[in-house]
């Protein structure tokens, strides 16, 4: 073996690559980084799909639901039906007022703290709802994308027709094809 034999032998020998495990050292093999970052997303759609699975609701599930739903348009509705009685009937809309006037401040922080904590679990529950509907979109990405790949894989496909077929007296295909034209020939 010559002197270059050996030293390519020294650099690329022994099943390994040395110039290759030496460039590792200082710049990431970006195969292996991207393997690790798809088993990485891999490993957190199945995470969120675990946490967040759609599961049958009962009946009364699904009517605390529904009764969850009455507050905030009834509080909507209560203010505007105010506005409407302080017009219609101003003294028994201003005796109402009196009486609210009485109510003690300590109960209205607490009526605050209920409406609180009420919309902010409510806006919890559908941010949790969110982030389940998210995760089940994007575990879809990977089919949306080799569906696209595949739909765009068939404009390649389509046939190009660069000369015009031409039809003769008895119906046969004409081409400028000289080869085609000798093979008809051949089998006349």
């Amino acid at each position: 073996m010559g002197l270059i034999g050996k030293v390519l032998g020294l650099m690329f020998g022994s099943g390994r690559n040395v110039v290759a495990d030496t460039v590792e050292v200082f710049r990431v093999n970006a195969e292996a980084q991207a393997g690790r970052e798809a088993g990485l997303q891999s490993a957190a759609l199945q995470q969120f799909g675990q946490e967040f699975r759609v599961t049958q609701r009962g009946w009364f599930d699904r009517f605390m639901d529904a009764l969850n739903r009455v507050p905030r348009p009834a509080m909507a509705l209560g203010t505007l039906a105010m506005f409407v009685a302080a017009m219609v009937d101003p003294v028994w809309f201003a005796a109402r007022m009196t009486g609210i006037a009485l109510v003690p401040e300590p109960l209205w922080w607490l009526l605050g703290a209920i409406v609180s904590f009420y919309f902010g679990s409510r806006y919890q529950a559908k941010g949790q709802d969110f982030q389940r509907d998210l995760a089940v979109t994007l575990s879809a990405v990977p089919q949306v994308v080799r569906t696209i790949g595949d739909i765009e894989a068939l404009r390649d496909v389509t046939p190009r027709q660069d000369t015009p077929a031409v039809l003769s007296d008895d119906d046969s295909l004409q081409s400028d094809n000289p080869a085609l034209a000798e093979w008809r020939q051949a089998g006349a």
